[in-house]
């Protein structure tokens, strides 16, 4: 089933270029930890690295499969033609928990920034949750117009803040920067790993973005301008925000546990203050739409296979958008809050980057399959040289996950979760192969 969108209705370069940023990034909130684990030397270090190998490699993946298949679900059509239905089942239903996990964080940050303004409002966390979780929803089931146009406005209500308090603090005559300096020298492994950690959750979801490209005008071109201007203003803004923080004198437990609303107060006032509170709650909001986007169009293309109930693949009869899969996965996100911010970001890696490793996978196999397929945008490395780029991704979520199981026993939890999140897709994939008998109309 092909699902045509009128050119009028479809997303343009800037509005997929706001959507992108919520996706991935939606501003530094969230990166407070990185500083606690790694120091003030470390942290400019794993950030000035680990894109490198973490993303480029991931965006440049990202770009030929999209430009090869500019279709609607994304990555889990590119497992499908590359692997066939059993795996792209595996990359459905990963992404799909990642997914889950991903958007949970996000409602929990917002209420993190909100009792910046009012304390007390911590002990009714889930009821807070649960608005969010339910608002931005109906707004998905509107179409990808609403969300692309709210993403603007909260990708500059996000951006503002943090564009005053670097202007702030460089023309400051209070601030005296000191020259950088990059090290990870006695910062203990583990405390290395929840660094990574944090750093890749900050910079992942490329993928996730190519789920509605075809609801986007001109994918492969639009996908192409909007996916480097969005990794090079994530970089920036991640960069001087690091280097702002660890110049500005502030307690970095502290700052771990109240946000970067403590950084405006320490270098402006209350002020300042209020304006990044204001941004972390847009940025939630943000990144919750803009995820939420991307994995409400998974389901749709799973039970088009038979990999789920026909009913998933319903859309709206006047929004054209995929609203059971909406609702489903507003209900699972409803259970999920109910996990700490750490442990989320531990659970949402690891899923995430099993996805990451058939995405690689893919890419090297239809390279080998379908050597004269079309590609408008081509990564210039041969398969070995694919190869070695994968290696480089996948190296940094093998140091990761190996730092969290030398951490004691209930800190291995969210990890323990996770694996076993993944050996599930086997378990569900038995059961639907011998009563939906997926791939067959």
């Amino acid at each position: 089933m092909v699902t045509t969108v009128k050119s009028s209705r479809l997303l343009k370069p800037l509005s997929l270029v706001a959507v992108i940023f919520l996706t991935v990034s939606g501003g530094p909130y969230g990166l407070e930890p990185l500083l606690q684990f790694v120091g003030k030397n470390g942290a400019l270090l794993l950030l000035m690295t680990v894109p490198f190998l973490w993303d480029l490699p991931s965006i440049f993946m990202v770009l030929e499969l999209n430009s090869m298949m500019p279709v609607e679900g994304g990555y889990y059509k590119w497992v499908n033609r590359a692997l066939g239905l059993r795996w792209a089942f595996y990359e459905g239903w990963w992404t799909w928990l990642y997914s889950f996990t991903d958007l949970a964080i996000y409602p929990v940050l917002f209420v993190t920034y909100l009792s910046f303004f009012f304390p007390a409002i911590a002990a009714y966390k889930i009821y807070i949750c649960l608005i969010i979780i339910w608002s931005c929803a109906g707004l998905n089931m509107l179409g990808i117009l609403p969300v692309g146009k709210v993403s603007l406005v909260l990708s500059t209500i996000v951006l503002i803040p943090f564009f005053i308090l670097f202007g702030y603090s460089f023309f400051s005559t209070s601030f005296h920067f000191a020259a950088p300096v990059f090290s990870l020298q006695h910062v203990g492994f583990t405390s290395i790993g929840m660094g990574l950690y944090t750093v890749m959750w900050n910079f992942l979801g490329w993928d996730n973005t190519t789920t509605y490209a075809g609801e986007v005008d001109k994918p492969v071109r639009s996908y192409l301008i909007s996916m480097v201007v969005a990794f090079i203003a994530v970089l920036a803004v991640y960069l001087l925000t690091v280097f702002v923080t660890q110049n500005s004198g502030v307690d970095l437990n502290e700052l771990s546990d109240k946000g970067y609303p403590l950084l405006g107060i320490k270098t402006g006032g209350t002020w300042l203050g209020i304006l990044l509170s204001v941004g972390g709650m847009a940025s939630a909001l943000g990144i919750f739409s803009a995820v939420m986007l991307s994995i409400s169009r998974i389901p749709r293309a799973m039970a088009e296979d038979r990999f789920l109930p026909t009913w998933f693949a319903k859309s709206h009869k006047r929004f054209n958008t995929p609203y059971i899969s909406i609702i489903v996965c507003a209900v699972v996100v409803s259970f999920m809050v109910l996990w700490t911010f750490t442990d989320l970001i531990v659970i949402d890696v690891i899923l995430y980057g099993a996805g990451l490793f058939l995405e690689f996978i893919s890419l090297i196999v239809l390279r080998a399959k379908e050597p004269a397929a079309i590609r408008p945008f081509k990564i210039p490395l041969n398969i070995f040289g694919l190869c070695i780029m994968a290696l480089l991704s996948c190296s940094v979520y093998v140091i990761a996950l190996t730092s969290v199981f030398m951490q004691s026993a209930t800190k291995t939890t969210p990890a323990i979760f996770a694996i076993g999140a993944l050996f599930s897709a086997e378990i569900i994939w038995l059961v639907i192969r011998f009563t939906l008998k997926p791939g067959r109309s």
